[in-house]
């Protein structure tokens, strides 16, 4: 294949390697992305951030901890614009301080007393304002008073809670116990809501974009290196289609639809050499044809075959045949073209391939005479003489060989003349070529031959059609050719004689 001009390669100077560079950036933007989904999936997530907890069966109270992970909400609430809910907090708070009393003095003292009877009241009142609405979290509520009913058995949540935080319900069941429930069922509930602030455009704050735009700064930065890297190695490009070329890296410089990177970064961890996906690509690549396979040859083969049969069917045809003749034909080099190939190919048959077969012609000649003296010139009374039948072989033979012999002579002769240019003989072929199509049309147009001739074509066309599809549907589906092809690639050829040896 002809390599494009602007594709000229510039011999590059300079010991300075990019794939250290390449890689460098690769790595960054496999950062960006991870920095990308954290950031996309913060809001939904939260809960599981801030309490680091993994709930297998969200209907039970089953929890698997995960303390290892870092607490990233500090750092992500303020870009967020995610603030305390002032309700939630106050609720928190008196929590806190319910349980220093309770566990220096007891249920029974005034203080922890007028506590309990301050907590039964936000209790009640969180019940009924519901501050988990404005984070998206109503589901909290309603778990919040699930798990009051399930520690009670009561119908109520109200009257749970007030039996819960009773000071006769503590004396009955230690606080050390009470406590336990509070904290890990009902508290982490609470500190899930929070408040998000709104901007001026009426949208939840995210600042987010102060971390992501150096990123994008440094992914522009490198864009444009590999052009100018492109442009070294071919100076006549120009710097647009250079850029375009880098068309993949676009999802890195969006401010929006920001999961699409995924496809630059793992095209530049495969560039850099950090990531292998070939064989995985192979696989979906080699699914993906052999599903698509036979539905698209179906297709071309549908589209073929009517194209053929609504040539054959149409009453212009004897006018497209006589269109073959030269002048018929605006242009002139088809008939050129036509001239040169016969002149091409007709000297090789009559001069290399005709006297390469003179063994093959004299056998085939000497049969047929030998078969006609045999029915037509000796009698049957004269064949059982002896040595006749040997006689008639031999004749044969001769014959046939001069035959061969006068013919190859003068296919050969004739070759040579025509590999010749000859301005006679090439307007001679012209004529006897516009002379067939001529005829071929003029025949078409006598008589019944045209739409017998088209009835039968478009008959063998439909059946070469038919089973043709027979044929594909019989070979088997999909699996079984994706199971052939493993068998190809996977599967040790036959040993050669020197691995045998």
């Amino acid at each position: 294949m002809i390599r494009p001009r602007w594709q000229a390669l510039k011999p590059q100077h300079g010991l300075f390697s990019w794939r250290r560079w390449d890689q460098a950036i690769a790595v960054i933007a496999a950062v960006n992305l991870t920095w990308v989904a954290i950031d996309l999936t913060y809001i939904p997530l939260r809960n599981f951030w801030l309490q680091r907890n993994l709930y297998p069966v969200p209907s039970l109270p089953l929890v698997v901890p995960l303390p290892w992970l870092p607490d990233i909400t500090p750092w992500l609430d303020p870009l967020k614009g995610i603030e305390p809910h002032r309700d939630t907090e106050a609720y928190l708070k008196a929590y806190t301080a319910l349980d220093r009393a309770l566990q220096q003095n007891g249920p029974r003292t005034a203080e922890s007393t007028d506590l309990l009877q301050q907590q039964v009241a936000r209790t009640t009142a969180l019940m009924d304002s519901n501050p988990f609405i404005s984070s998206g979290q109503a589901g909290a509520l309603e778990k919040f008073k699930n798990r009051l009913r399930a520690r009670t058995g009561l119908e109520s949540a109200r009257d749970s809670a007030n039996l819960l935080l009773s000071p006769e319900h503590l004396e009955r069941s230690p606080w050390s116990q009470e406590r336990q429930f509070w904290s890990q069922q009902i508290l982490p509930l609470v500190e899930s809501n929070y408040w998000r602030s709104i901007d001026e455009n009426g949208r939840p704050s995210d600042l987010s974009w102060r971390i992501d735009t150096p990123f994008q700064l440094l992914f522009l930065l490198d864009i444009l290196l590999r052009a100018w890297r492109l442009k070294q190695r071919y100076p006549t490009i120009r710097w647009r289609d250079a850029l375009l070329r880098r068309w993949i890296d676009l999802p890195l410089l969006l401010p929006f639809a920001r999961w699409l990177r995924v496809v630059p970064v793992t095209e530049r961890l495969c560039g850099a050499g950090l990531l292998q996906l070939e064989p995985l690509r192979a696989v979906i690549s080699r699914g993906v044809v052999a599903l698509l396979a036979v539905e698209l040859f179906e297709v071309i083969a549908v589209r073929v075959v009517d194209a053929l049969q609504q040539l054959i069917r149409s009453p212009q045809l004897p006018e497209r045949v006589r269109g073959l003749c030269s002048y018929q034909s605006s242009d002139l080099n088809d008939e050129r073209e036509l001239i040169e190939l016969l002149r091409l190919w007709l000297p090789l048959l009559l001069t290399r391939i005709g006297p390469a077969m003179r063994p093959q012609l004299q056998a085939v000649i000497s049969h047929l005479v030998q078969e006609s003296l045999d029915r037509n010139v000796v009698p049957d009374a004269l064949r059982r003489l002896p040595g006749l039948q040997n006689a008639e072989s031999e004749f044969s033979r001769q014959l046939a060989e001069s035959m061969v012999t006068s013919v190859l002579d003068l296919s050969k002769g004739a070759g040579n003349r025509i590999g010749q240019r000859d301005p006679v003989l090439e307007s001679l072929g012209s004529e006897a070529l516009d002379r067939l199509w001529e005829e071929l049309a003029h025949t078409l147009e006598q008589g019944p031959v045209l739409s017998r001739s088209q009835d039968l074509l478009v008959a063998l066309l439909e059946e070469i059609k038919r089973s043709s599809f027979r044929q594909i549907r019989d070979q088997g589906d999909v699996d079984a050719l994706i199971s052939e092809l493993d068998g190809l690639n996977f599967n040790p050829g036959r040993p050669t004689p020197k691995d045998q040896a």
